[in-house]
């Protein structure tokens, strides 16, 4: 069943991968930027809010011509494998929501990136970095308590026998945990999951209630505490250091780009402007952003096989992180034998059987 889906999801990700580069260079090549960029233009608007309809219209033209792969992948494919719990009007209601925050939170960042670029001179590249950093930073903060909410619902997870391990481990490990969380993630999907989110007394444990019904007690905890680990052997610091640096290194290519005649020219663009340039920028960025991918997922891997040794050494029955790792699996349909290589491109996880013969290795070498 799970090479089935994996052979389904692939040639669906084929399909729409093909066509999505189809649309790119059609557009492209028959000269649709600048013929866009000239009408555009022809409304008068100042720059910056010139550059945000810019965007705009691509991005709504985009997300027109790939809805139907969307609506396909939700009632179609995740439905045929018993996935799928989204009704219509969800879908919907996800998809309005999706664009409205688009507009709230993106479209502010968008303008103030544009005008750091025009006005900030020689270092706008830096001012931009630490802009969008700092965005980031705030919507991590806010996302438990403002934005998660808008699509999940959050109900306290209620006191017994889950309740009372899960703080009993973490007093154990010394990790503070208040706010533990369920969310109705059956409302779309059958798969199951857990996440911690948000940062500082934001900070949230937030279990899919698919999960809940789906394992015990035990395996949950071991889940939990693979997540703990990952605090406690500092990966979160060392993402958001990654998560930094990278978007310093894009924003400092980027202001190299803006400059060339020679990015513009290859989009056939009669003007240049910051707002196509950081456009072209971004569909060009691509190779590079592959080799980065690559070494920031070297990064993961190690990092969750540490997070399962951490599991492993902390948690009352060291088997269980195995044993609901299995389930997701199972439950998830995931490829239970991906090539090597796929996986060293693509995996920021080390795959299944990895995992469990791991988590076998060191808990035998424990005891």
């Amino acid at each position: 069943r799970s090479q089935e889906y994996t052979r389904a999801a692939t040639r669906f990700g084929f399909v729409t991968e093909s066509f999505s580069l189809a649309v790119v260079l059609v557009f492209w090549f028959s000269g649709g930027f600048d013929f866009l960029d000239g009408v555009v233009r022809g409304w008068a608007f100042p720059s910056i809010p010139t550059g945000l309809v810019y965007i705009a219209i691509l991005g709504a033209g985009y997300a027109l011509l790939t809805l139907p792969f969307s609506i396909y992948q939700t009632f179609g494919l995740e439905q045929r494998f018993g996935f799928n719990r989204t009704t219509p009007r969800l879908f919907v209601a996800d998809r309005l929501k999706g664009l409205a925050l688009a507009v709230a939170l993106g479209s502010p960042l968008l303008a103030g990136v544009f005008a750091l670029f025009e006005y900030g001179g020689p270092f706008a590249w830096t001012y931009a970095w630490a802009a969008v950093v700092a965005f980031s930073f705030v919507v991590q903060f806010v996302a438990p308590v403002w934005i998660m909410p808008l699509f999940n619902k959050f109900t306290p997870m209620p006191e017994g026998e889950l309740r009372t391990a899960i703080l009993a481990y973490a007093s154990s490990t010394n990790f503070p945990v208040s706010n533990l969380f369920i969310i109705d993630s059956s409302r779309r999907s059958t798969r199951s999951n857990a996440y911690f989110t948000g940062i500082g007394r934001n900070k949230r444990i937030a279990l899919f209630d698919t999960l809940v019904e789906q394992h015990t007690t035990s395996e949950i905890v071991g889940v939990l505490a693979h997540e703990i680990g990952h605090y406690k052997k500092k990966h979160v610091i060392q993402g958001m250091i990654i998560s930094v640096v990278h978007t310093g290194i894009i924003f400092f290519l980027l202001s190299i780009f803006l400059k060339s005649a020679g990015l513009y020219d290859a989009f056939y663009m009669d003007r240049s402007s910051i707002y196509t340039g950081l456009l072209f920028f971004g569909l060009l960025y691509t190779p590079v952003e592959l080799i980065l991918s690559i070494l920031m997922n070297m990064v993961s891997r190690h990092n969750e096989r540490e997070a399962d040794r951490f599991a492993v050494d902390t948690t009352p029955h060291p088997a269980s992180l195995a044993e609901a790792l299995k389930k997701l699996s199972r439950n998830n349909l995931s490829d239970l034998t991906p090539h090597p290589f796929y996986v060293f491109l693509n995996y920021s996880h080390p795959p299944l059987l990895e995992r469990v013969q791991a988590i076998t290795r060191h808990g035998t070498n424990s005891v």
